[in-house]
């Protein structure tokens, strides 16, 4: 098999009457995915579309879009899937640049980094990669072809899409939710098959999950094989929180990103519920340290490059390793730490400060929901730590009684000076802290 498509039609001769998609009234079996699909191949087909055409779509949480998305591939098109609510004007804008530049032989699809750091760019994925990527989840995590897969995220992020592709390879079930807008159409997902499930949830999600559903959670213990989490740090809290919940379930917490492909993973739910834990790097994939603390990637689920960007690549993508701008460490048991982003370390007098560390202190605090620490200009300091904190329904402020708390749990220097509230935390599309926003705030340049 070369490609997810030829699972496709492998699975509809030998298992026709299999479930492979659900989302909303649409109910598609392997035999009705593949006809759909072969449908929508003559469709395109008939208007133009040829092998090595790149094809912006949006990625609509839709049976719809994954059919048009696997149509393209069988065409040798290359899907570049955006964002489902982006503006036209934008779609636009990018469809435009994406027609100037051509893309390798063997490129299977164009996605697009959140630029929670700076703007966004087009990865390109090779059909290899797919494939790589999909039997490391297969291998890491323990995908079956019994399972049901709740996405509920955007397809356009390789969050989501990934989850696409082991089960297809295994002729699994997939579930597609529109995000967690309707808590009750989530938590129905769960009982449509009578099967086991997983799911993949960022760790903004879970949080929402655990303030509002904890119950609900509870509830389905004994259906749910795993879920993932990944794309931003998770509070050990919130680790801790979900074992109690689900006490039989695998907890996956994963390092992966558009440029890198899923490279590793680790169940905390097994012993070892230590934030920043991301286990041990998957089959197709290696990764090291750098001399400056930056982890780096090798294996067969990296990217190409950025469309039309061979200067940016070139900066990250060398001699088949991509070096992240991510600080991290390897312990004695082979196991990937992720300490931060290069790029969001605050110096404060001389010392280096993660956000994300001084954030899950916070998060540990009972009045607080949300927050995010960043910095502000200080007169002696150079840059002194300001934490931004939205507070659950009814709490109150106590700026010194929280100071009190993260000067128990992190060193004098990394206790912030300053103190705000707010309604809530900007986040990308995919449950990141844009970061961005607040630097583009501090220089006056938000809207």
């Amino acid at each position: 098999m070369n490609c997810l498509e030829d699972y496709i039609r492998l699975h509809a001769a030998k298992q026709p009457e299999k479930v492979a998609l659900i989302c909303n009234d649409d109910r598609l079996t392997y035999a009705d995915l593949n006809k759909s699909v072969d449908a929508r191949v003559a469709n395109l087909r008939n208007q133009g579309y040829s092998p090595g055409k790149v094809v912006c779509l949006r990625a609509e949480a839709s049976a719809a879009f994954l059919v048009t998305y696997f149509a393209l591939h069988r065409i040798g098109c290359i899907p570049a899937p955006l964002e489902q609510d982006m503006p036209q004007h934008v779609f636009e804008a990018v469809e435009a640049g994406l027609h100037r530049h051509s893309c390798p032989e063997g490129t299977a699809d164009v996605l697009y980094t959140t630029g929670t750091t700076g703007r966004s760019k087009g990865v390109m994925i090779s059909t290899d990669t797919i494939i790589a990527n999909a039997e490391n989840l297969i291998e890491g995590q323990g995908f079956t072809p019994e399972l049901a897969f709740v996405i509920n995220g955007p397809l356009n992020h390789i969050g989501s899409l990934s989850k696409v592709y082991p089960n297809i390879l295994l002729g699994a079930t997939i579930i597609i939710v529109d995000g967690l807008k309707n808590l009750d159409r989530f938590f129905d997902a769960f009982e449509l098959l009578d099967t086991k499930y997983a799911t993949f949830l960022v760790p903004a999600s879970i949080r929402l999950l655990l303030q509002f559903s904890q119950k609900r959670i509870a509830s389905l213990a004994d259906k749910i094989d795993f879920i993932e989490t990944g794309a931003a740090a998770i509070a050990e809290n919130d680790m801790q929180a979900l074992c109690r919940l689900l006490p039989h379930s695998r907890l996956y917490n994963t390092y992966a990103s558009t440029e890198t492909g899923i490279i590793a993973t680790h169940n905390w739910n097994n012993g070892n519920c230590t934030s920043g834990c991301l286990g041990k790097p998957m089959p197709n994939s290696q990764v090291f340290i750098t001399d400056d603390g930056l982890i780096a990637c090798k294996g067969r689920t990296l990217m190409t490059g950025y469309i039309g960007d061979p200067e940016q690549t070139n900066s990250i993508l060398r001699n088949r390793t991509i070096y992240t701008a991510d600080l991290g460490s390897i312990d004695s048991n082979g196991c990937l730490h992720l300490k931060g982003r290069e790029d969001d370390i605050i110096n404060v007098g001389g010392f280096k400060v993660s956000p994300t560390e001084v954030e899950e202190a916070a998060l540990s605090y009972p009045a607080v929901r949300d927050c995010i620490c960043t910095s502000t200009p200080h007169a002696i300091t150079g840059q002194a730590l300001k934490l931004i904190v939205v507070l659950h329904e009814g709490e109150i402020l106590d700026k010194r009684a929280l100071a009190l708390h993260l000067r128990k749990k992190l060193e004098t220097y990394k206790v912030p000076m300053i103190y705000q509230t707010a309604d809530k935390i900007q986040r990308t599309f995919n449950g990141k802290i844009n970061r961005k926003y607040y630097r583009q705030e501090a220089n006056g340049h938000t809207q």
